[in-house]
């Protein structure tokens, strides 16, 4: 990291500025967990193989709800063993430095975040918790932990009678889903944290941006606001991508080609010296 980096970054710290993370697949990608846009995403379901893109919308829950709870099932027994990086821990303390001034956005449903120690209250989960459901009919905004005793499938593994039962709503006793945004959904600010998201860029000096390549819509919204108010826009990333664009073209950004696993200690230590 170049000396004119490091400046920029204990300016912030020396104003007391407020300090935005947001962190994609990326991130997670160094702890083994698939991005799930790749072959480790297809699901096949009869003769058909079905995309990512077509397998997380609330359209095919409703079809085929069986299938897309096995689909979520198997992804979260794989998010279930892989263990924070690096990456992750220099955020923790990165939160337990700056407090109430630093947010983290992930749009990462692996929980990772949270299990490396980062708080529920200064953590956005925009798109939601894998390791969560919530009732299919809305009878309420309640949300449940996955129960253990289903979790963890193999691929393609079926679901059994007893699973059904556990994976239902104890409100109302009908299917839950995941606690995930799917593509055919909208973000809100109950589950996914829009408007707080939008808030904390209003009054962000400083935009790190790890591990992501801008696909969704929010985050870019909140990149664009930042960039908007000339803060500071740092885009961690092993390969070009729209953010490091918009950090390379903005007043005041630095694109860090290399893996969020060395990439955030070393801003960590940046902010701290």
């Amino acid at each position: 990291m170049n000396q004119d980096i490091k400046t920029l970054l204990r300016d912030v710290v020396r104003n007391s500025g407020h300090i935005t993370v947001l962190t994609g697949a990326g991130i997670s990608a160094e702890s083994g967990i698939p991005t799930f846009r790749g072959p480790e995403g297809y699901w096949s379901v009869g003769s058909k193989e079905y995309h990512p893109q077509e397998m997380a919308t609330y359209s095919m829950f409703m079809q085929n709800p069986d299938e897309i709870w096995k689909w979520y099932l198997y992804r979260l027994g794989i998010c279930q063993s892989a263990e924070p990086n690096p990456g992750h821990l220099a955020l923790v303390e990165m939160e337990n430095r700056f407090k109430d001034h630093f947010t983290l956005i992930t749009q990462n449903v692996d929980g990772l975040h949270l299990r490396a120690g980062n708080s529920l209250e200064n953590t956005f989960q925009i798109h939601g918790n894998i390791n969560y459901m919530r009732c299919s009919h809305e009878c309420s905004d309640d949300v449940f932990p996955i129960p253990e005793e289903v979790s963890g499938k193999a691929k393609g593994e079926e679901l059994t009678e007893t699973d059904r039962k556990l994976l239902t709503c104890p409100n109302c006793g009908k299917r839950t889903r995941p606690h995930v945004l799917w593509f055919d959904e909208t973000y809100n600010e109950h589950f996914y944290h829009y408007s707080s998201s939008l808030k904390a860029a209003q009054k962000t000096a400083l935009l790190i941006v790890a591990g992501t390549s801008g696909a969704t819509n929010l985050p870019n919204q909140v990149a664009w606001e930042v960039y908007r108010r000339e803060g500071i826009i740092v885009d961690v990333n092993i390969q070009e991508n729209p953010f490091s664009n918009m950090a390379l073209s903005s007043t005041k950004g630095y694109f860090m080609k290399e893996a969020c696993s060395t990439a955030l200690p070393a801003v960590l230590e940046a902010l701290s010296g």
